[in-house]
Parts: C-alpha cells; sequence; structure tokens
C-alpha cells in the first residue's frame, strides 16, 4: 500500500507511518504544496498512490469525474476532522490498521473512497 498525504495533514504523519512501515510520503515533502486537487490526484495516481486526505467533498467530486472520463486512480482515504492534526501518532497507527484490514487483490483501487475509522 502506497500512500501520499494531501496538503491539509501533517507532514509529520508521514513521517509516522513510515516509522511504522507504511509507505508514506506527504506533498510537503515532494515540494507539491499550493498544487490543485485535480493535480494532486492526477499525481497520486501516476505514483500509483492512495491519496490521503481532509478534503472530502473535492475528492468526491474528483472522483466522480474521473470515472466519467474514464481516468482511474489508486482510491482516496479520508481522514474526519475529529482526529487532530496534532495528535500525528493516532492518525498514523489508523492508518496501519486500516491498510493492514485491505486486501492487497483489491488492487487498483480505482475510483474507491474510504473513510479512516478513529
Amino acid at each position: 500500500m502506497r500512500l501520499l498525504f494531501d496538503e491539509d495533514l501533517s507532514p509529520l504523519i508521514a513521517e509516522v507511518a513510515r516509522n511504522l512501515g507504511l509507505d508514506a510520503v506527504s506533498v510537503h515533502e515532494l515540494g507539491r504544496r499550493g498544487f490543485s486537487d485535480r493535480e494532486q490526484l492526477v499525481f497520486a495516481a501516476a505514483e500509483r498512490r492512495t491519496l490521503v486526505t481532509r478534503n472530502r467533498d473535492d475528492y468526491i467530486k474528483l472522483t466522480v469525474e474521473f470515472y466519467a472520463a474514464g481516468n482511474a486512480h489508486w482510491g482516496v482515504l479520508i481522514v474526519p476532522w475529529s482526529m487532530s492534526n496534532s495528535r500525528a501518532e493516532r492518525i498514523a497507527h489508523a492508518l496501519k490498521r486500516w491498510a493492514a484490514a485491505q486486501p492487497e487483490d483489491q488492487y487498483p483501487r480505482a475510483y474507491r473512497i474510504d473513510f479512516l475509522p478513529a
């Protein structure tokens, strides 16, 4: 499972996630801050990464657009606002549990949107 953290999540979460054995990187680390949501999702798809974000509404709309155009992506994972950015370890551990529960045979995760349980 390869993860790309959107700009609205602390880059510390990606760091903690890597320490837990996840393949995780933040747009902050890649110098991709300020890119549009569409550009981030296209990049995540090209990198075969699930995009992790808090931006639920925009990425649901983009997924519908991608579906209509036949442009598959590798999934979007929504982090609820109830999980504070200042609690990077809590989010990273929730991601680890979520990733462990994902069957590998479902890749690519074309058009899939999931919500990270707290």
